[in-house]
């Protein structure tokens, strides 16, 4: 005879028996580690994000990178002392051009056949002002005080031009600006005595076009590459 607490052998594919042990059905947990959404990076090992950070919105992708290009930045370069300002060797120099790109050799021909004309230019203006003087003092002071002026600038325009060779931004930066005064001596030029106080239209056209090829970008590399030689 059979003993009743004999369990009977499990046939092959039935169903185990309900045990009590068996939890209740009931919603899913989620996985502890959830597969990482595709596109996203990990952050380094040890990094616990910056103090008061927020995680971004849902769907952010971050900033694109800035495109690479002109970036204007004022010089660092300017000169501590009056010796600074002045050129290396003197105006010896002045007509020796430096290893540097065609557009700033260009540019700096420019600006040193320019300066040299106003010299000229202002030196003849000052013989001029000196006869209007006779004629229409008034008119003849006026003409006077901007020959001056012009003179000063073919000087600097000069000693600027040979500091720009040496490769120093803030001589470019200064002939830039030079450029916006002669546009006003120009101006002015053009209303007081039909155009004799020095400044014309076609220089200040050779002047901004000098001033454009300072600042093109084969220009710019080279001067970004000299900062630390300088």
């Amino acid at each position: 005879m059979s003993n009743p607490s004999d369990v009977p052998p499990q046939q092959p594919g039935a169903q185990p028996p309900a045990s009590g042990n068996v939890p209740p059905a009931g919603p899913q947990q989620p996985p502890v580690n959830p597969s990482p959404t595709p596109g996203y990076q990990s952050p380094p090992p040890g990094y616990q994000g910056e103090p008061g950070y927020q995680a971004p919105p849902p769907g952010y992708q971050g900033q694109p990178a800035p495109a690479g290009g002109f970036r204007f930045e004022m010089p660092t370069d300017r000169p501590r002392n009056f010796s600074d300002a002045l050129p290396v060797g003197g105006l010896s120099g002045m007509f020796k051009v430096a290893p540097m790109p065609t557009e700033l050799k260009v540019s700096y021909w420019i600006w040193l056949i320019g300066g040299l004309l106003g010299l000229l230019g202002g030196i003849i203006g000052l013989f001029g002002s000196f006869v209007l003087i006779a004629f229409a003092p008034p008119i003849g002071l006026v003409v006077l005080l901007l020959v001056i002026v012009a003179l000063a600038l073919a000087t600097a325009q000069i000693i600027l031009a040979m500091k720009m060779k040496e490769g120093r931004e803030w001589a470019r930066f200064a002939l830039t600006i030079l450029v916006g005064i002669s546009l006003v001596l120009t101006v002015i030029g053009a209303g007081v005595a039909d155009g004799r106080a020095g400044g014309n239209l076609p220089g200040f056209i050779i002047s901004l076009v000098a001033t454009v090829l300072m600042w093109l970008p084969n220009a710019q590399a080279w001067f970004v590459a000299n900062r630390g030689r300088i």
